[in-house]
C-alpha cells in the first residue's frame, strides 16, 4: 500500500515474485537468467528456422541455418549493446566504459540489436548470394520469440518497468528507484505483444508465398505499432526521460519510423508483384 505523486491511495494487488537474477552457480562463474533467455530466444530461431528451411520453397537448406544464426546472434548482441550505450546512455558508460562489457546487468537495446541483424543479414546474404529482403523475410518470424524472452528476462531483472498504475495487476518492484509504488508489469506486456503475438502475427503471414519485402515490411510495422503504444504504460529511462513534447519516448521516437518504412515495405513489394504479373503493355 502506498501514495502516488498526487496523495492518491494506490493498492498493488499483485507481489512481484522477486526472483534471483542469478539462475545458478558453477563455483566462482554466476549464470544469469537474462543470459539464458537470449540462449532460449536463439535456439528457438534455430529451430523454427529448421522448419522453414525444410518447407519446399525455401532458398535455404536446413544446414545452412546454423550460420544465419550465427550471425543473427552476433549482429543482435553486438548492435543491441552498442545501440543502448549510444542511444539512452552515453554519457555513464563513457564515464566507466569497462561496464560496456557487463550485458547480464541488462542495457540492450532493440533498436540498436535490429540495426545490427540487418548489417549482419547484409553480411550473410554477400557470402551466399541472394538478395539481401530474400534473407531478411526468412528470418523475421524467427525472431519474436527471442524478443518476447528478452522482456522476461528484463522482468526478472526487475528493470524496465511500468507507469505507476492502479490496474489491480500492478507490481511494486523492488528497486528504490521504482519509488515503491505499484507499477504496470511493462516487461510481461512487452513479451505478450512484441514475443507472442508478432509470433502468431509472422508465422501465419509468412506460410503463404508473399513478394519479397512483405514479411519483413510487416515485421517492421507490428513491432514498431507494438513497441509504440506500450510505451505509453513504461516509464521512460530515468537518465533520459521524455525526449520530445513532454509525452514522447526515445522507444517512441525509434519505433515511429519502422511503421512508416515497413508500410512502405509492403506497398512496395505488392506494387512490384502486380507490375510483374500485368500483362506486357508496350507495343
Amino acid at each position: 500500500m502506498a501514495f502516488d505523486d498526487g496523495g492518491i491511495l494506490i493498492v498493488a494487488m499483485l507481489t512481484y515474485p522477486d526472483i534471483d537474477p542469478v539462475a545458478f552457480r558453477i563455483g566462482p562463474v554466476q549464470v544469469h537468467w537474462y543470459g539464458i533467455m537470449y540462449l532460449v530466444g536463439f535456439a528457438a530461431a534455430w529451430w523454427l528456422g529448421q522448419r522453414r528451411a525444410a518447407s519446399s520453397n525455401s532458398f535455404l537448406q536446413p544446414e545452412q541455418i546454423g550460420d544465419l544464426i550465427f550471425y543473427g546472434a552476433l549482429g543482435a548482441v553486438l548492435g543491441g549493446r552498442i545501440g543502448y550505450v549510444l542511444f539512452y546512455d552515453l554519457g555513464t558508460y563513457l564515464a566507466e566504459p569497462l561496464n560496456i562489457f557487463k550485458i547480464w546487468q541488462g542495457g540492450m537495446s532493440f533498436h540498436g540489436g535490429l540495426l545490427g541483424v540487418l548489417t549482419a543479414m547484409w553480411l550473410f546474404a554477400r557470402k551466399q548470394g541472394r538478395a539481401f529482403f530474400e534473407v531478411t523475410d526468412f528470418i523475421a518470424p524467427l525472431v519474436p520469440i527471442g524478443l518476447g524472452a528478452g522482456r522476461i528476462g528484463n522482468f526478472i531483472n526487475g528493470e524496465l518497468w511500468g507507469r505507476v498504475s492502479h490496474v489491480p495487476w500492478a507490481m511494486v518492484f523492488p528497486d528504490p528507484r521504482a519509488g515503491g509504488l505499484p507499477r504496470h508489469p511493462s516487461q510481461l506486456y512487452e513479451a505478450c505483444l512484441e514475443g507472442l503475438a508478432l509470433f502468431v502475427i509472422l508465422w501465419l503471414y509468412s506460410r503463404r508465398p508473399r513478394p519479397t519485402m512483405a514479411v519483413s515490411g510487416m515485421f517492421l510495422i507490428c513491432y514498431g505499432m507494438f513497441r509504440f503504444v506500450l510505451e505509453f504504460t513504461r516509464m521512460p529511462d530515468a537518465q533520459i526521460g521524455f525526449v520530445a513534447f513532454g509525452w514522447l519516448t526515445m522507444g517512441q521516437i525509434l519505433s515511429a519510423p519502422m511503421v512508416l518504412a515497413g508500410a512502405g515495405l509492403v506497398w512496395w513489394s505488392y506494387q512490384r508483384q502486380e507490375r510483374k504479373q500485368s500483362p506486357d503493355q508496350t507495343s
